[in-house]
C-alpha cells in the first residue's frame, strides 16, 4: 500500500484539482463545464463559504484524490455535523489508501471541531466505494429526496 498524505487544498492545486473534479463528474455522468469548476473553486476559497477542500498526495507529490466538506446545523441534535459532499480518488490510485486517508482526516477534523457526525451519500451502485464505507461508517435507514428546480 502506497503511503499518501492529506492536506488542505491550495491555490497552486487548481489544474490538478480541476482534472480530478472533472473525472469525478464524468464518473457520475454529471455534465460539468470549466465555468462550473471555476465557481466551485471560488467557493472552496471563499471565507464566507463553509465549503472546504482536502487533497490526497502520493509519494511523488501528485494529487490523487480530493474531498469537499462543509459544516451543517443539526437542530434536532442541537449540534453541528460535517457533510462530505465529494470524495474521489483517481482510478490508478485506488487501493493505495487514499480514500481511507481522506476519510480519516475528515473524521479527525470533525472531532477537533466538535461536530457530532460526519455524513455523506453515495450512489447505490457505487459498490467499490461502499465496500470501504461499510468499514468506516454505518449505513443509515434514511432515504434521500430531491426537488429539481
Amino acid at each position: 500500500m502506497t503511503k499518501v498524505q492529506v492536506r488542505a487544498l491550495e491555490q497552486a492545486d487548481r489544474a490538478a484539482w480541476g482534472e480530478l473534479y472533472g473525472a469525478y463528474a464524468r464518473f457520475y455522468n454529471s455534465p460539468q463545464t470549466e465555468e462550473m469548476r471555476d465557481k466551485v473553486w471560488s467557493w472552496l476559497h471563499a471565507d464566507a463559504n463553509s465549503l472546504f477542500g482536502l487533497v490526497a498526495i502520493d509519494k511523488n507529490a501528485d494529487l490523487v484524490g480530493l474531498a469537499h466538506c462543509r459544516e451543517f446545523a443539526r437542530p434536532l441534535a442541537a449540534s453541528t455535523g460535517l457533510f462530505l459532499d465529494d470524495l474521489y480518488v483517481d482510478p490508478d490510485s485506488r487501493g493505495t489508501g487514499a480514500a481511507e486517508a481522506l476519510i480519516a482526516h475528515i473524521r479527525q477534523f470533525a472531532v477537533d471541531n466538535q461536530n457530532s457526525i460526519v455524513r455523506w451519500v453515495t450512489a447505490d451502485n457505487n459498490y467499490r466505494a461502499r465496500g470501504l464505507y461499510d468499514h468506516v461508517a454505518r449505513k443509515t435507514d434514511w432515504l434521500t429526496y430531491d426537488i429539481q428546480l
